[in-house]
Parts: C-alpha cells; sequence; structure tokens
C-alpha cells in the first residue's frame, strides 16, 4: 500500500514538473524576435538594396517565412521624417533574410520601418532600423 502511494506521488509529481516544462517552451512572445540589418552601410541612389535578418532572440537562428506587411523607409535619422522613399520587396535568396530595393536619394541617415507576423506567434513585430546611405 504504502509503495502505491509513493509511485502515485512521483508520478504526479513527474507529470507537474513535465507539464511546467512544456508550457514554458510554448510560451514564446513576439518580443523574441527581432530585425537585424545584414549591412548597415548601404550604397546611395536608386536600385539601393537593404538586407535584413529575422533572428529568434533565444537561439540566434534565422526565421524564414515572416509576413512583411509594412514597410517604409525615411529620413529620420537626419532630422527629415518627411522624406520617404519607395520599398519594393525582393525574392529572398536565403531562409530568414528578407532584401528590399529604394531609392537612397541623400547620403545620410535612413530608418527602415517593418511590421511583420511571424508563424505560429501571436502578435505583430515592429521594428524600427537604422542604415547609412553612403557615397
Amino acid at each position: 500500500m504504502q509503495r502505491s502511494f509513493t509511485r502515485r506521488g512521483f508520478a504526479a509529481a513527474l507529470a507537474t514538473i513535465l507539464s511546467i516544462a512544456t508550457l514554458s517552451a510554448a510560451r514564446a512572445d513576439i518580443a523574441d524576435y527581432e530585425f537585424r540589418l545584414v549591412q548597415a552601410d548601404v550604397k546611395q541612389g536608386d536600385g539601393a538594396v537593404v538586407a535584413v535578418r529575422l533572428v529568434d532572440k533565444r537561439s540566434g537562428k534565422a526565421v524564414p517565412d515572416a509576413v512583411i506587411f509594412a514597410t517604409r523607409i525615411d529620413m529620420a535619422p537626419e532630422g527629415m521624417p518627411t522624406m520617404t522613399a519607395p520599398v519594393e520587396a525582393l525574392q529572398p535568396t536565403e531562409p530568414g533574410v528578407y532584401r528590399f530595393k529604394t531609392n537612397l536619394m541623400m547620403a545620410g541617415g535612413w530608418q527602415l520601418s517593418l511590421a511583420a507576423k511571424v508563424q505560429g506567434e501571436t502578435g505583430t513585430l515592429e521594428n524600427k532600423l537604422v542604415l547609412r546611405a553612403v557615397p
């Protein structure tokens, strides 16, 4: 009789520990992801290509298949947030790297703003990345 209570207690404790571990692993958050510039300096001019990598901050691994639904590039770092340029998404060349074609008409600081949905996560990832257009 004593053994069955001990086994049941052990089994209950093990089940509790496993369920807590499973819930902790499942608690990914949209804040666990971020976009990072592949290169901070980009050649100035029409047809400039800006590449960003979507990274899971917990593992450092690139995250493919995000749905980027909002993009904007402007000169906010230079005090000119109303100076914008068109942004066109390009086909990816490697998983987790997203490329955009734009017209960096002036040298200086530019801010790329992105909004995306990450597969399997709730919420929207929003990042503002500062790059430099160089002649």
